[in-house]
């Protein structure tokens, strides 16, 4: 469903962009007027998630879960309706100013969005634990898969992990790109892990058991090696998103009020001038 969504939104904005609407709309009057009007609105009504989740006294409007979904959906429909207001074209100063602090503020919630999935269970689900996403990574190490087979598999992982912990800026103020950090690491690491399997099967494959089972085998660790890195990569990267994502609270609130300040200003130009 929400790939339907994306596929949609982006079928419209091509058609947006590359038909030649300003035939049929116009920004002054009838639909192009209207489309304008409702993109201020609901850009305006989707301020309500934020009341909602600052006042628990507004619980009579609904979930703040469901006010979210809202608030995601509004921010699709309000920007492209005003996209489609202003034809996909630029204008004079007053709208251009309006149009890009929409687009701005747009942009910023997709970024909003993809750092929330990675501090949360699900997309509207409950902020994750630092102790669930530990716990996750030692239920993996008490499963260990072929231990004879493959003895040093255990040992290479908890120095691999260590690493992954351990990678990335030490000071707080860049702890931001210890995800950018974790994720280079656990893709070296886990080219490591992958090939220390596949030699040590291939070094085994004289034993005619060993041989026919390889395949199986191979498969097996490094789908554990898999596991448990990416347990270790979200326990890890978890600090670096909670902080981006307080970051990035603190600049999309501005550029909100921002954005509303320059659509005032648009409207009355248009209106009085």
């Amino acid at each position: 469903m929400r790939t339907l969504g994306y596929l949609l939104l982006v079928a419209a904005l091509l058609a947006g962009w590359l038909l030649p609407t300003e035939r049929y709309i116009t920004p002054k009057r009838g639909v192009g007027y209207v489309l304008g009007i409702l993109g201020g609105s609901l850009m305006l009504i989707l301020l309500i998630y934020s009341l909602r989740k600052r006042y628990p006294s507004l619980s009579f409007l609904g979930s703040t879960p469901r006010w979210f979904r809202f608030h995601m959906l509004l921010g699709i429909l309000g920007p492209l309706c005003i996209l489609y207001h202003a034809n996909f074209r630029t204008g004079a100063t007053n709208s251009n100013v309006a149009l890009f602090a929409m687009l701005i503020v747009a942009g910023s919630g997709f970024i909003g969005r993809y750092l929330y999935r990675h501090i949360h269970n699900g997309l509207y689900g409950r902020k994750l634990a630092l102790g669930e996403l530990r716990s996750g990574a030692e239920s993996l190490k008490a499963n260990s898969y072929g231990a004879e087979l493959l003895p040093e598999l255990v040992a290479r992982l908890e120095r691999a992990e260590k690493r992954m912990l351990e990678s990335g800026p030490s000071l707080s103020l860049l702890g931001f790109s210890k995800p950018a950090f974790v994720a280079g690491t656990e893709a070296l690491e886990r080219w490591r892990l992958h090939r220390y399997v596949r030699r040590t099967l291939r070094s085994r494959s004289r034993d005619r058991i060993i041989s026919q089972e390889a395949p199986r085998l191979r498969a097996a660790a490094c789908a554990y090696v898999d596991r448990r890195l990416a347990a270790t990569r979200r326990f890890a990267g978890f600090e670096g998103y909670e902080r981006m994502f307080s970051l990035w609270h603190a600049l999309h609130i501005p550029l909100i009020f921002m954005m509303i300040f320059a659509a005032i200003v648009h409207v009355i130009a248009v209106h009085v001038y």
